[in-house]
C-alpha cells in the first residue's frame, strides 16, 4: 500500500527536479522515490566494513566528527559496571 509524504522544496528547486523527472520519463513523485532509494543504497554501501582499508577509513571517519577525546578503557569498564549493578537482570 502506497503512502503519501510532503516535502517542502523552494520554486526552482522543485521545477529542476521536475525537469530532471522529466528526462527520466517519470512523474516528480517516482523519481523522488527512486532518488531516495537510490541514495539508502549508497549509504548501506558506504557503511560496508570490508577489508582493512575500509576500516581505516571507518575509524577516520569517527575520528573526525568527535570532538572530545574517547574515554579510557578503565572508565568504559567503570561504566559497565555501574551499568550491572543497576539493572536487574541475572549477570
Amino acid at each position: 500500500m502506497a503512502s503519501r509524504i510532503q516535502v517542502v522544496l523552494q520554486g526552482v528547486e522543485r521545477e529542476r527536479f521536475r525537469e530532471e523527472a522529466k528526462k527520466a520519463g517519470m512523474s516528480l513523485s517516482a523519481w523522488m522515490a527512486a532518488a531516495a532509494r537510490e541514495k539508502m543504497g549508497e549509504i548501506a554501501t558506504a557503511r560496508a566494513i570490508d577489508s582493512a582499508k575500509a576500516l581505516k577509513r571507518f575509524f577516520a571517519e569517527c575520528d573526525s566528527r568527535e570532538q572530545a577525546p574517547e574515554p579510557s578503557w578503565d572508565e568504559h569498564l567503570r561504566v559497565i559496571e555501574r551499568s550491572r549493578g543497576a539493572g536487574g537482570g541475572d549477570s
